[in-house]
């Protein structure tokens, strides 16, 4: 049954809203104390204050007494990639001997190392593999994730990726948004030919990709090394042409102008940032770029962080993901990742929740139906096991998510 009702919850943190939020707003949750939320067929059809009796048969409904607890939006962790072969325990400990991400690469480490296994992985594999990170991610709260390729770097393993996506979002109760990322990297058999390389992307993958309506939105990692502006720049806008939405990974190892160009392109997001510019951060600002911070990536890379704190108070509307990879992040921490946007990214508890839903669900185009606990939104939702959403950071690194709901039915019970 997808007719739910959670009543009595000691706080019903809706972060209402049909769009990201920006700047101060970003603090207002818009808290209902001793609230109810009533969700019929799957979608949220009333959100009660204390006192205002339900307008519908409790018969028909599954009954949550929720006294005690917290309810909120579930999360969306708008930058994953969280399908590939293999692992790179390996790379970690070279990593902590003191070996940059870089240098990795220049080895044969690094993306074109999971390149390999991912291509020599089958698709029931990867479709298995796939299944399990997503049960995982969503025993931590997270019920919509962006998903991307760029772990095969040639046509049959980048379409594989995208239709193991495809094939999880039909058998999974998570939803996932998936990007093509065929410029993740530059692969050994086209080194030194990097510009024939995206034109190989946008003449052969961007046609076949859309042909299949394989995936929403287009990635690329601009970044010294690897793709520069103008590369990116004539990428991203042949994706757009193709009807794409656009994403980038941006300033994250060296202050390239990745954020400008997102601004200029009106990129759906800018993800990472961590080298990202005065002028990037007041341009993202004033276009709307959603600017997708990946705290546990620069904690993995032992990395200063991206300036969340900058960002909000310059305007910008600021989101947060896990970066879930298996190099520089192999993680889905929820509870770290809520740990370090407060204590050492100076977020307030607040502006962290808003951006792990509204915000998060408007990096993945899809603000306008989830993110928030508004009436017509999906009923996806997550009750923490104590009564106050400021428990997410304080409780360091403890998974407190109790249940978690998905269109109405109950997925997770922690």
């Amino acid at each position: 049954m997808s007719n739910l009702i959670i009543k009595n919850a000691t706080q019903v943190v809706t972060c209402s809203g049909f769009a990201g939020k920006r700047g101060k707003e970003m603090n207002d949750l818009h808290v209902i104390e001793n609230g109810t939320v009533i969700v019929t067929d799957g979608i949220i059809s009333h959100v009660l204050h204390a006192g205002e009796k339900a307008p519908v048969n409790e018969r028909d409904y599954t009954v949550i007494d929720a006294t005690g607890k917290a309810l909120l939006p579930g999360f969306v962790d708008p930058h994953t990639h969280f399908v590939f072969g293999g692992y790179r325990e390996e790379e970690f400990s070279w990593r902590m001997r003191g070996d940059s991400y870089m240098d990795i690469m220049n080895k044969g480490g690094g993306i074109v190392n999971t390149t390999s296994a991912t291509r020599e992985a089958t698709e029931e594999e990867l479709v298995e593999s796939g299944r399990q990170r997503l049960d995982a991610m969503m025993r931590l709260g997270i019920t919509t994730v962006e998903g991307k390729s760029g772990y095969g770097l040639d046509k049959d393993t980048e379409l594989k990726q995208l239709r193991v996506m495809r094939r999880l979002n039909q058998i999974h109760p998570m939803d996932i948004m998936p990007t093509f990322m065929g410029a993740h990297a530059i692969p050994a058999e086209w080194k030194g030919k990097e510009d024939e390389f995206i034109d190989f992307n946008i003449r052969e993958m961007f046609p076949l990709v859309k042909q299949e309506k394989l995936a929403e939105a287009v990635d690329i990692f601009c970044e010294k090394d690897v793709f520069s502006i103008k590369q990116s720049r004539r990428y991203l806008t042949a994706a757009r042409e193709h009807g794409f939405l656009l994403k980038m990974h941006a300033d994250e190892i060296a202050p390239l102008g990745g954020a400008e160009l997102a601004a200029e392109l009106h990129c759906l997001s800018a993800d990472h940032l961590l080298q990202a510019s005065d002028k990037g951060i007041r341009t993202m600002a004033e276009s709307g770029v959603v600017a997708t911070l990946l705290p546990l990536t620069a904690f993995s890379l032992r990395e200063k962080y991206a300036r969340g704190r900058e960002m909000i108070d310059a305007g910008c509307m600021v989101a947060l993901a896990t970066d879930l990879n298996p190099g520089s992040s192999f993680t889905a921490s929820v509870p770290l990742l809520f740990a370090i946007a407060c204590i050492y990214m100076q977020l307030s508890p607040e502006e962290a929740v808003t951006a792990f839903t509204i915000n998060s669900a408007a990096a993945v185009n899809r603000a306008n139906h989830i993110g928030s606990i508004n009436v017509g939104k999906q009923g996806d939702l997550i009750l923490l096991q104590f009564p106050s959403y400021k428990f997410l950071p304080y409780h360091v690194g403890m998974n407190i998510v109790e249940t978690v709901i998905k269109r109405g039915k109950i997925v997770v019970k922690n």
